[in-house]
């Protein structure tokens, strides 16, 4: 008797639409190349156009939307325009994040700390708000907020209060926005990452006092490598994930079970 079961047929997104957004770099741009890998049609979306010609080129069919999600009617345009190419977007990863350290708290700006809540929580709710209502008229649709191990516990002895702020709170807008979307078809779930070498932690990267303190205080010894998320975006962006929505899922190593 032939086994006619296929593990890996859930983890396909072929024929699917995905938005990446801050796919300039890091998360970004290796999440536009795996979903492609994976099947799916992608629209990436950054600030710095020249970057993402760059990703794009190397994604079959790829296409770039230039934008700064800080700006309302920037996302207001993203959200039309990718609409108006593709028809509907099946899978959005909100994963463009501004970090403020090495502010201290009693010495950052009120302008700093609301910059960076306006890219890494408001336009998180802003573009899913916008593409939400053509998933809920189709009765299927995917979010996947990128929040951070900082959402869950504090960064010290980094200093990062509007980062660790405004992650905390895609952790919590996450839970609402899954249960207030789970009877229409949409799943809304999170990646909460640990240390990663990508251009946000570059500096703690070239320090090594700050990369010894990764490898002392995380459980398996040593920072994270990009294809690690891999399995994590595709579990929770594909039907492979089909009955969990609202979680958060900790890729960091052991850090927040210690």
């Amino acid at each position: 008797m032939s086994n006619s079961i296929d593990p890996f047929s859930g983890f396909r997104l072929d024929g699917r639409v995905a938005l990446v957004t801050g796919a300039s770099s890091g998360f970004g741009a290796r999440f536009a190349r795996v979903l492609a890998a994976a099947g799916a049609r992608v629209a990436v979306t950054a600030r710095r156009a020249d970057r993402l010609a760059a990703v794009v080129a190397d994604i079959e069919g790829g296409r770039a939307f230039p934008c700064d999600l800080a700006r309302e009617d920037e996302t207001e345009k993203l959200a039309a325009d990718v609409l108006a190419e593709y028809g509907c977007v099946d899978v959005l990863i909100n994963n463009a994040g501004l970090s403020d350290g090495p502010a201290r708290a009693h010495e950052e700006s009120p302008a700093q700390f609301r910059s960076v809540v306006e890219v890494n929580l408001n336009a998180v709710f802003h573009l899913s708000r916008l593409l939400a209502p053509p998933m809920i008229e189709r009765g299927r649709g995917v979010v996947v907020n990128v929040a951070s191990v900082h959402a869950l516990v504090g960064s010290a002895p980094n200093t990062q209060a509007a980062y660790v702020a405004s992650k905390g709170a895609v952790v919590a807008l996450t839970r609402e926005l899954a249960l207030q979307w789970a009877r229409k078809g949409v799943r809304v779930n999170a990646i909460a990452p640990g240390y990663f070498e990508t251009e946000i932690t570059a500096a703690m990267f070239d320090n090594e006092r700050s990369v010894a303190w990764i490898e002392r205080n995380t459980p398996l010894g040593r920072a994270g490598e990009l294809p690690e998320l891999d399995g994590a975006l595709l579990f929770l962006a594909s039907d492979a994930s089909s009955y969990v929505t609202g979680t958060t899922l900790l890729v960091d190593g052991g850090w927040t079970a210690r």
